[in-house]
């Protein structure tokens, strides 16, 4: 059952695996029909939901890439609908990120569409697993001495305030900023909406234990599974069309995603420049 990717509805396809055998999830829904994709797909977001939940570990994670469509003049909502119905089966929403991914094009009534949402679910109240070592970013005041303190206390009084040392990394905050141009083979460029080999690797690693189970519903091209089998993890691939099922199991046999070295530069190096 486990690292293979799967032909059919993914809903189905769930109810015939075992209830909470699943530790992770990351994937991005066919939103609003921004693309054209293949398959006779229907999106069930309320069963699949539900499915997720079943078959994820107790403090398993399900991370959501997600953006809405503008449709005369107003955002969808999709995606914050969805997160309500995921809510209201029993998931917690652990956090809110942001992918920022630079669009390059902007209409001229509206603001340019920078980002989109990363939705991080939990079932129950924090992930079971969770390591962001490899997330942190170089800190650019790394050995300089600041003054801590000073805040308030539920009395009133204040907290005394203490001398600290800057450490050489500090947590990258709710942003996550990958560089998406020539990402990817062209292969995994056969499928029309993909997200970066990177991201799928970092929450991969943040989220899944090593040996875990990772899931991703919407597998199109397949960088989630790519992802965890670079890692050494155990994966399931669901995808409804044939053309993207022959695209992951292609990617699964020939691609390794490898995190690049120079992610960790020179502390004093100015760290926007590196955050892709």
């Amino acid at each position: 059952m486990y690292n293979e990717v799967v032909l059919g509805n993914n809903v189905e396809y769930l109810k015939t695996i075992d209830s909470e055998c699943i530790d992770l999830v990351v994937t991005s829904p066919p939103y609003d029909n921004l693309r054209d994709y293949k398959g006779n797909y229907s999106l069930d977001m309320e069963n699949l939901g539900k499915e997720l939940y079943r078959t994820i570990k107790p403090g398993g994670v399900v991370v959501w890439v997600v953006q809405d469509a503008c449709n005369k003049g107003s955002r969808s909502g999709t995606s914050f609908r969805t997160a309500l119905t995921f809510m209201d089966i029993g998931f917690s929403l652990w956090d809110t990120l942001i992918y920022y991914r630079r669009g390059v094009w902007a209409h001229p009534t509206r603001f340019r569409t920078d980002h989109e949402y990363i939705f991080v679910f939990v079932k129950g109240d924090k992930p079971t697993y969770f390591n962001r070592d490899h997330l942190d970013i170089p800190n650019p005041k790394a050995g300089q001495t600041y003054s801590c303190g000073g805040s308030r206390k539920k009395d009133g009084t204040t907290h005394p305030p203490k001398k600290l040392v800057y450490k050489p990394y500090k947590c990258r905050g709710s942003i996550f900023n990958y560089n998406f141009g020539g990402d990817g083979t062209k292969l995994k460029k056969k499928h029309p909406a993909t997200f970066p080999n990177i991201m799928a690797l970092d929450f991969v690693e943040c989220f899944c234990p090593p040996e875990g189970l990772v899931l991703d519903p919407f597998n199109g091209s397949g960088t989630t599974c790519v992802a965890a089998k670079s890692s050494g993890r155990n994966y399931i691939g669901i995808d409804i069309a044939e053309d993207y099922v022959s695209i992951a199991n292609e990617r699964l046999r020939t691609e390794t995603i490898i995190r690049p070295e120079d992610r960790l530069p020179d502390y004093n190096t100015d760290i926007t420049k590196f955050m892709d």
